[in-house]
């Protein structure tokens, strides 16, 4: 994947984090990547997301999908994904607002953020990513994409979504909106809903983000459940609350 130099000292400088206040909860390669499978956009109102701590030794992601398909989740646009990410295990993809979100894997809608309620005074940790959606893949891993300006119309938790299927249009909602658009992207594994803290990413997804976008099928399964083996008893947000 590309990425220009201004990107990388971005991603180093910005603060940019999910937050993520729960709205609605179910039970439970760029470019191309929506093809005909987006649903209708409507604009909605702005408000919360979400973002989660970090905790032991970074696993290895080595577990190859068999036959899950991956896509990458910036599609129609060029996209630059940031290598790190501050405070807790997460990616910013740098793509001009309007591009697609869409779902990286075949999977159901997990929980969707429909209002920006985030003020900059008080930078409650729930708040951070605005307008958000994650699913939960077939692969049994969630996804997180928040900082979105519109929420795809038809997107409801629970509704059963493909692999590059459009979930909502990159935007600057939630503590996104000092900074260019981007997708702030998460990987974590099922949790309740509300544990913002989790949901916003818990295990780094640049090295799968890297894998999609070049069209390679490497999932992120094995490291989700080595990371929450690690992490141990969930009982609230642990840093950058």
């Amino acid at each position: 994947m590309k990425r220009s130099v201004w990107v990388i000292f971005l991603s180093a400088a910005l603060v940019v984090a999910g937050g993520g206040l729960i709205v609605f909860t179910a039970t439970g390669g760029f470019d191309d990547a929506d093809s005909n499978q987006s649903q209708p956009l409507a604009p909605t109102g702005s408000t919360p997301v979400e973002t989660v701590p970090t905790v032991a030794p970074s696993p290895q992601p080595t577990t190859v999908s068999r036959g899950t398909k991956y896509v990458f989740p910036v599609g129609g646009c060029r996209a630059d994904a940031s290598q790190s990410h501050h405070d807790y295990p997460a990616s910013d993809i740098f793509a001009a607002k309007g591009c697609k979100f869409v779902s990286p894997v075949d999977g159901r809608v997990d929980e969707i953020t429909l209002v920006d309620t985030w003020d900059k005074k008080t930078n409650v940790g729930r708040d951070r990513g605005g307008l958000s959606v994650s699913v939960v893949g077939v692969d049994g891993v969630r996804y997180y994409g928040s900082h979105l300006s519109v929420v795809g119309a038809d997107i409801k938790p629970g509704l059963v979504v493909r692999a590059g299927q459009t979930l909502g249009l990159t935007g600057k909602t939630g503590s996104a909106q000092g900074t260019p658009p981007h997708l702030h992207f998460g990987i974590s594994w099922p949790t309740e809903a509300g544990h913002w803290w989790i949901r916003r990413g818990a295990v780094p997804p640049a090295t799968f983000l890297n894998a999609w976008h070049d069209g390679k099928q490497l999932s992120p399964v094995a490291a989700v459940a080595q990371t929450k083996r690690a992490y141990g008893v969930d009982r609230a947000c642990r840093s950058y609350c």
